[in-house]
């Protein structure tokens, strides 16, 4: 226990004396019946950009997903190991959710680091680089356009999400069940400088600050 981290435990005494106190029979229900959330959503594993603390969400109501820079890849039933695959099946076949937002946000590494490649890897698996060639197509296009700086981040973090909705629709069960009116996609992006949440028109594809 020694080399637990301190801060780590700090905030555990202080959320079990406060927040799972005051939510314990909520908690102890989901025990006994399980989750059942409406909503999953597919967002990045920044520090900064939790869906739980964004959308101030209680015990059980969003089941998150979250990798580098929030994105889905395509299907591809391979055999390999899918991990933002296996979340989205879960979540739509076991646990029938209505909606799956994406959420996207600002400053994020990884959209950085697709946008200036580093000469060198950061390992020898290159994890991070073959996981952002996944938008290699949308930072050609963005790279394009001319923009620099902030707003060529903010570009393709939004062009990334747009991605990421297309590869969902990928998905048979997705695809099925959205054609019936079961399941809904829907797109954000958060700005951690201000808290400002975007969302996406899903007719355009353009973000527009939420009321």
């Amino acid at each position: 226990m020694n080399d637990f981290p301190g801060r780590l435990l700090d905030g555990y005494r202080a959320f079990k004396d406060g927040h799972y106190g005051r939510e314990q029979r909520r908690y102890r229900t989901l025990a006994d019946q399980g989750q059942a959330p409406a909503t999953m959503v597919i967002a990045c594993c920044d520090s900064r950009a939790a869906p739980e603390t964004i959308f101030d969400a209680a015990p059980g109501e969003i089941f998150v997903m979250r990798n580098v820079a929030n994105l889905v890849p395509p299907y591809e039933p391979d055999g390999a190991f899918h991990a933002t695959s296996a979340a989205l099946e879960f979540a739509v076949q076991s646990l029938k959710v209505k909606h799956i937002v994406v959420l996207g946000h600002g400053r994020c590494g990884g959209i950085r680091a697709a946008l200036n490649p580093a000469a060198e890897p950061l390992s020898p698996g290159d994890f991070i680089g073959k996981w952002m060639d996944l938008i290699a197509p949308a930072v050609a296009n963005v790279s394009a356009i001319g923009l620099d700086g902030p707003e060529q981040q903010t570009e393709l973090e939004r062009a990334a999400i747009r991605n990421s909705m297309a590869n969902l629709r990928s998905f048979p069960c997705v695809r099925i069940l959205e054609d019936r009116n079961r399941l809904t996609l829907h797109a954000a992006w958060f700005d951690i400088a201000d808290g400002e949440l975007w969302v996406m028109d899903p007719e355009t594809g353009e973000f527009a600050r939420a009321p």
